[in-house]
């Protein structure tokens, strides 16, 4: 929790006392957390940083407090005592969300007008911090007439209303990439087109293998009425294992026939049963594809090209 934590008794730069004391509520309970920090100014001496409640069990889970005494952000001039409820991350499994309502209070002994922040967060593994609640300004907690503080001491505490878990509606995979030294060696494939304006929309090329499955590629001559669109297929993707799927590396050109200037058109997609096709709607504008001093269109021919690995694979669970 970083090395800002400070839990139990310390000495602070001033010689005072700090101590943190805990109370929960009786076993039928169980929902409420009470922290008691005695020599607050102490605390204030430290700078800067966070402090920690102990660990504390409610409903089953293992939460802690966090406090920031001196909360400012780089704009403001005024500082806030913040506080929030944290979720132990041993609590929570990959696979589970927790939904809490909670109020987190600072407790006015004085005069019983305890200020509580009424939240309401959903906890997971990659998230189990409710937001920094801004309890009450500093300069109000130290007034002289406060009960927020009384005899340098004062008291934070949670109430946990409700606690839903729930199984996450996650879909978790995971990708194999192969190392260089083991690709599957990649393939170039070139589809020469003897007359570009006799092709329909969309067209093919021919079949061809690679990493153990077969391949095409599509055109769209005029897909939008302004641009020329290729993709790369996998033709029988119902070849694949059900829930997996291949990485392929993959690079598309449109071959510049006068000068050597290939339009080339690069990407990394996972080809699966349920998304066999990837490549670019929007390849080439055919005011640019037509324009013959870019030597793609010569007369009424073409060539595209396709350099194609299987470069690893992936298994969702």
């Amino acid at each position: 929790m970083g090395n800002s934590c400070v839990t139990g008794a310390s000495r602070s730069k001033s010689g005072g006392n700090l101590s943190s004391n805990v109370t929960l509520s009786s076993p039928e309970e169980q929902t409420t957390f009470k922290w008691t920090i005695d020599g607050f100014s102490s605390l204030l001496d430290k700078g800067e940083g966070c402090t920690y409640s102990s660990v504390f069990e409610i409903m089953g889970l293992k939460w802690y407090l966090k406090l920031n005494p001196s909360d400012k952000k780089t704009s403001e001039e005024k500082e806030y005592v913040s506080l929030r409820l944290e979720l132990s991350r041993s609590s929570v499994k990959p696979d589970v969300i927790v939904e809490a309502s909670f109020k987190l209070f600072i407790y006015d002994r004085s005069y019983g007008k305890h200020i509580e922040h009424k939240v309401n967060h959903t906890f997971q593994t990659a998230s189990t911090s409710s937001g920094m609640s801004r309890m009450i300004s500093l300069r109000k907690l130290k007034s002289p007439s406060s009960g927020f503080l009384v005899d340098n001491s004062c008291v934070f505490g949670v109430h946990i209303v409700k606690v839903v878990s729930s199984k996450a509606n996650t879909t978790m995979e995971t990708l194999f990439v192969q190392k260089m030294s083991i690709f599957n060696e990649a393939k170039t494939c070139t589809w020469d087109i003897d007359d570009f304006f006799a092709m329909k929309n969309p067209d093919y090329s021919p079949e061809f293998d690679v990493g153990g499955y077969k391949w095409c590629i599509s055109m769209y001559p005029s897909r939008d009425g302004n641009h020329l669109s290729l993709f790369l297929h996998m033709k029988k993707p119902n070849d694949l294992p059900k829930d997996s799927a291949k990485l392929v590396e993959l690079k598309l050109s449109i071959k510049d026939q006068e000068n050597g200037n290939h339009l080339i058109r690069a990407g990394r997609f996972q080809a699966s049963n349920n998304a066999p096709v990837w490549g670019w709607p929007k390849f080439i504008s055919l005011e640019d594809f037509k324009d013959s001093s870019n030597g793609y269109l010569v007369k009424v021919k073409c060539c595209v090209e396709a350099v194609i690995a299987v470069a690893g694979s992936s298994k969702t669970d």
